[in-house]
């Protein structure tokens, strides 16, 4: 009878770590960079596209959805008044619990703008204006919240709000205040004291989350400021490493992509373009050298993805209508589809060795093979109202989450 129950103990914790395994606890999944470890994704659809499986209706907003054990986290808002964290079921969309907490005010391009964090018992949310939460997923209260923007020193908001995507590390919680007082600051996860806030970076606040790369066995804390360059920081105590400024964004949004071996990938909209850089160690600490610098390529809202010495991205802008584009590493482009499909700042996931991608403009969602000698499209559906489709997509257990500014749809593609 032991036997069989610890078998049987066995057999669950296996079942359930296979369940859980695919989970996308964070802004763009398991290593923030928007590749799914999933397989088995069909490589076509019916003539009605793959099949929604629920709907739920959202007020307008770009933040997008994290998925931790069977559970949706949406950081969502209600008019011009509150933030409200809303847990959903994955498998039936229903709404399980809320929080809520006020935050009146308005900003352009009105609504959420975030991903939370999940890890444990606690997610983590960063709101419009800059509130930061710890909520316990078990009793649905906060632990602990301070704000990244008012708590150092910051006044008016930027014109298109906070859009920190909380980074856990280790023991912190990392976001970027980027203040006169604070550029990145580090929380402890647990009780939100702050463990430390490095000094304030060159430029103006931009609309970029650190995000960690490795340099020399190293982890790197990199960040972006608006007109400022690129910094690389201690992520256990916020000194700066390594600064560059080859490469300016007056609006910095997306993150950058680890390319690995101490290349970092830099790209942004409003003709930034892109730049490639090489960071390594030497006598003095880190040495940064530029390897290329590109208007051909630059993406708007999303970061670049890498796959196969391959980087792709969604390269139409508010001044550009390239499409999606794919440039080899050396900083030649292969190929743009420009407005065929303009592929206008939707969000794009990598997953056994295919694209899922929403156009931004028109709503529709495409099926695609990553290829350096063309655009090969598998398949589209019309699944999202024409508009502003920004968000971030989720992927867990063959089910895609995706948004409109009213409404956000489970999608089967597995």
């Amino acid at each position: 009878m032991r036997k069989f129950v610890v078998k049987t103990l066995l057999f669950v914790m296996i079942l359930s770590h296979m369940i859980f395994a695919n989970d996308w606890p964070q802004y763009l999944g398991p290593n923030r960079n928007a590749i799914s470890a999933e397989t088995g994704i069909k490589r076509s659809w019916p003539a009605e596209g793959p099949e929604v499986l629920w709907i739920v209706p959202l007020d307008h907003g770009f933040g997008g959805p994290a998925v931790s054990k069977g559970k949706v986290y949406i950081l969502d808002r209600i008019g011009n008044e509150k933030d409200i964290l809303r847990c959903l079921d994955l498998t039936t969309g229903k709404e399980e619990w809320f929080f809520s907490y006020e935050a009146p005010g308005q900003v352009g391009h009105p609504g959420s703008r975030s991903v939370p964090t999940i890890e444990g018992d606690f997610v983590y949310t960063c709101g419009l204006f800059g509130h930061v939460y710890c909520i316990n997923i078990n009793t649905h209260k906060a632990v602990w919240t301070k704000n990244i923007w008012t708590d150092f020193g910051g006044g008016g908001v930027p014109t298109w709000g906070i859009s920190q995507n909380p980074l856990i590390y280790g023991n912190f919680v990392i976001l970027a205040s980027q203040t006169q007082k604070a550029g990145v600051v580090a929380y402890n996860k647990l009780t939100g004291s702050v463990e430390w806030a490095s000094s304030a970076l060159p430029g103006k606040p931009g609309y970029v989350s650190p995000a960690l790369v490795n340099i020399s066995g190293e982890d790197h804390l990199v960040m972006i400021s608006a007109n400022g360059g690129v910094f690389g920081m201690d992520p256990q105590t916020g000194n700066r490493l390594w600064s560059y400024q080859g490469w300016q964004c007056r609006i910095p949004v997306p993150n950058v992509t680890d390319i690995g071996d101490g290349q970092i990938f830099i790209t942004g909209g409003y003709r930034a373009g892109s730049a490639m850089i090489k960071v390594t160690r030497d006598q003095d600490g880190f040495a940064v050298k530029e390897q290329f610098t590109t208007d051909e390529f630059g993406t708007h809202v999303h970061p670049a993805i890498l796959y196969k010495e391959y980087l792709y991205g969604h390269c139409s802008t508010n001044e550009t209508r390239d499409g999606l584009v794919c440039m080899d590493l050396n900083g030649k482009v292969m190929w743009k589809t420009g407005r065929s499909p303009l592929f206008d700042k939707g969000g794009f996931i990598l997953v056994d060795g295919l694209f899922l991608s929403v156009d931004g403009n028109k709503g529709f969602l495409y099926l695609h093979e990553p290829n350096p000698n063309g655009f090969k499209e598998l398949a589209r559906a019309k699944l999202l109202d024409p508009g502003e489709n920004w968000a971030p997509l989720a992927l867990t257990d063959g089910k895609l989450l995706i948004r409109d500014q009213k409404q956000m749809k489970c999608v089967a593609v597995r």
